[in-house]
Parts: structure tokens; C-alpha cells; sequence
């Protein structure tokens, strides 16, 4: 059962998917669902690489003009609505 997607929490690339590049972005395949999935913007498969490296999904979004953050909101919905992305674990912190 998935989760509804909060852009307030961290998201990470599904270690059940693989990105291959194409020039219109990259084709995401989910090999436990058999899903695939089309990123149709280099901007966004960056994005969705870098999910991991950020504490939120609003964090890594920073970094995404204006004009394009509500599409990739979108976009990153939709992937963790098909599992491509999923929340990352929290994360603790060791003494």
C-alpha cells in the first residue's frame, strides 16, 4: 500500500528501479511492479537522482526554476504514486 506523496518528507529513487538515459530524459523501470515510467526533462531526472542527497522533496525543489517546480511536484506525485520513488528511512543520528 502506498503512502500519500508529502513534498515535507525525504524521498529517494526505489532501489527496485533503474534510470536509463535518453535524449528526452530517461525511462524509469520498476523491476518489482514492471512498471515503466517516462521523465520527460533532464532537469527532472537530475531531480529524482539527487532526491536522496536532500532532507525533503521542497529542499531538493529549491533548486528548480519557478516556473518549472509545480510540474516536477507533479511529476514526483506521480512517481511515488507508481512506487519509483519512495520515502527515505529516518535517519538517526549516531553518538
Amino acid at each position: 500500500m502506498t503512502t500519500p506523496f508529502e513534498p515535507g518528507l525525504g524521498y529517494r529513487l526505489n532501489p527496485a528501479v533503474a534510470l536509463r538515459p535518453e535524449p528526452f530524459g530517461a525511462l524509469a523501470y520498476h523491476f518489482g511492479n514492471r512498471r515503466l515510467s517516462f521523465l520527460k526533462a533532464p532537469g527532472l531526472v537530475e531531480l529524482v537522482r539527487g532526491l536522496g542527497s536532500h532532507r525533503c522533496v521542497s529542499d531538493a525543489l529549491a533548486a528548480v526554476p519557478d516556473g518549472r517546480r509545480g510540474a516536477y511536484l507533479r511529476a514526483l506525485a506521480s512517481l511515488a504514486a507508481a512506487d519509483m520513488i519512495v520515502p527515505q528511512q529516518a535517519r538517526t543520528e549516531v553518538s
